[in-house]
């Protein structure tokens, strides 16, 4: 048996477009209640739509968008809306001097309140921000120090003579990056009677490794797992086995960490200028 399709979820063309073909059946003479199985429709619905054609034709029989018009009900204007949007796309609260890092439901609540004096709940804020198309999520950590002038102008005139340099030479471009891992104990939430809080044993005890990495743009990647900070040894003994076995001179891309320019890694790095050479950005991260 076809499962009914509820005449509420469809669009107004495919629910006047039943309409009509209810209006034929019932000037075919089938009766209301078989045109009302057969369209999956209310007989109401049937009746409504018939008695229409009978006083203004086939133009009466469609309706019109159903529901109040958009925007109707709402505390703000479309107009306020609009303001209200425009910094929450282009800035952060910091740069507007709230005491907010990043927009939430009260930060993008002050500047209404103080604006057009409306309080609104976090229920109704909750539902202007899904009307707006914003979902949570976990923001990404970007550096101060990272200027996206500075990168843009990086790309745009240093990289080119990096990779014209790099095809004279038959060499392959790195970008070469450092992160850091730890072993953090996470725990959800658990379910317990009321009252009684659940325990859970985990260790105290935590262990955090750090990676240094490359990836050419043809997505090769290799990297190295070391403890503790990076310092000029384990940067060149990276760079050391980066260069091993390769048959094309390697171009290293690295951000401006103080290690970069260390006294160390310069003077190896002069030592074998035919094996490697390193291009360190202008900013704290690489613009990869």
């Amino acid at each position: 048996m076809r499962d009914k399709i509820d005449s509420r979820t469809l669009s107004v063309e495919a629910l006047n477009e039943r309409r009509r073909q209810a209006v034929k059946m019932r000037l075919q003479g089938v009766s209301v209640n078989e045109t009302a199985a057969q369209c999956e429709l209310t007989r109401t619905t049937v009746s409504a739509a018939f008695k229409a054609y009978e006083a203004g034709g086939w133009k009466a029989v469609d309706n019109a968008r159903r529901g109040r018009p958009s925007g109707i009900g709402r505390t703000l204007t479309a107009e306020q809306e609009r303001e209200v949007l425009r910094p929450i796309r282009d800035r952060t609260p910091d740069q507007m001097k709230m005491g907010y890092p990043l927009w939430q439901r009260q930060a993008v609540a002050k500047p209404i309140r103080d604006r057009y004096g409306i309080e609104l709940a976090a229920r109704t804020l909750g539902l202007y921000h899904e009307r707006w198309g914003f979902t949570p999520q976990r923001p990404i950590k970007k550096a101060y120090e990272q200027s996206p002038a500075a990168v843009k102008k990086w790309l745009d005139e240093e990289y080119p003579v990096i990779v014209a340099s790099a095809k004279a030479e038959g060499a392959e471009i790195h970008w070469g990056d450092k992160s850091g891992l730890r072993s953090n104990d996470v725990r959800g939430r658990a379910h317990a009677p009321h009252g009684q809080t659940p325990v859970v044993r985990v260790n105290n005890e935590r262990h955090g490794l750090s990676v240094i990495s490359s990836v050419t743009n043809q997505g090769t990647m290799r990297w190295k797992v070391f403890d503790g900070a990076l310092n000029s040894d384990i940067l060149i003994n990276f760079v050391k086995r980066l260069v091993k076995g390769t048959k094309r001179k390697v171009y290293l891309i690295l951000d401006n960490l103080r290690v970069h320019h260390s006294k160390p890694v310069k003077a190896w790095l002069a030592e074998h200028k035919h094996e490697i050479e390193v291009f360190v950005t202008a900013n704290s991260s690489t613009p990869c």
